[in-house]
Formats: C-alpha cells, structure tokens, sequence
C-alpha cells in the first residue's frame, strides 16, 4: 500500500503532471478524445494532486467555480488504496471553505458506487459523454433531506 498525501495545486505550477496523470487514465486507457479533454477549463478551476512519500504523482481531480467535481483520475497502480476518496474529500473540503454549495458531478457509470458512498445522489437519466456511459450526481447541501 502506496503512503500518500492530497494537496491542492496550481494548475500554472503544476500543469505537466496533472496533464500527463489524465493523459495516461483518461486519453490512453479510456479512449477519450484528445479535443473532448482539454475543455479550457483549468485555468479557473481548483486542483488537487495526490503524491506518494517519495514525491510521485499518482491522481488528480478538480473543482470548477460552477460546483462541478471532475477530472478525477488515479493512475492504475494505485488505485484502490483510498487514494479517490482523499482527493474527494479534499475537494469536498476546498468547496467548503469556499461557500460552494451546490456540488455535481458527471460521474462515469462504473464509479456511480464510489460517489454514492460519499453522499452523491443520482440525478436524471444516463448519458454519453466523451464514448462513455455516465450519470449526474449531485451532493445534497448539508441538512436537506435525501429523498
């Protein structure tokens, strides 16, 4: 098991690593196109990045200012050490301080489970997008009732 730390980063500072973590899970094992990753999007959103002790990168996610989590990838060899949940909650967190609210997520079909265990609720029907399978999800603000 893979000792790890999530912190939030700067996409200017830190842009080759959290380009080339979701180049390698996103564009080379996933097959999304090139075009549909690049959103122009990053300049203004929040990252973070998951690294190990030693220093190497091993995931990445982002919050743009619209509430929307995405862009979370954990490259192959680490993943299932809890290193997902981290960078959620970290972002979850980041949203927090921030006044975000109203938190949503486009989540690809085979991690609607993950985001449910952190409080995600389905919304409306599945979708595609980018070739893949999803289904919003939205994080109900803290007291509503989940109906």
């Amino acid at each position: 098991m893979t000792s790890y730390s999530v912190k939030q980063v700067s996409w200017r500072e830190y842009m080759e690593i959290l380009r080339a973590i979701r180049f390698t899970v996103f564009v080379e094992e996933q097959h999304v196109p090139v075009v549909e990753e690049w959103d122009g999007r990053d300049d203004t959103a929040l990252h973070v990045l998951a690294f190990s002790a030693d220093h190497q990168p091993l995931g990445t996610a982002r919050l743009l200012d619209s509430g929307q989590i995405g862009r979370m990838a954990v490259l192959r060899e680490h993943r299932l050490q809890g290193i997902g949940s981290a960078m959620l909650r970290q972002l979850l967190h980041i949203a927090g301080a921030n006044n975000m609210n109203h938190l949503f997520l486009n989540a690809q079909i085979d991690a609607v489970d993950f985001y449910r265990r952190h409080g995600f609720i389905e919304h409306g029907a599945t979708f595609m997008e980018a070739g893949i399978v999803h289904r919003k999800m939205i994080l109900p603000p803290t007291g509503t009732p989940v109906k």
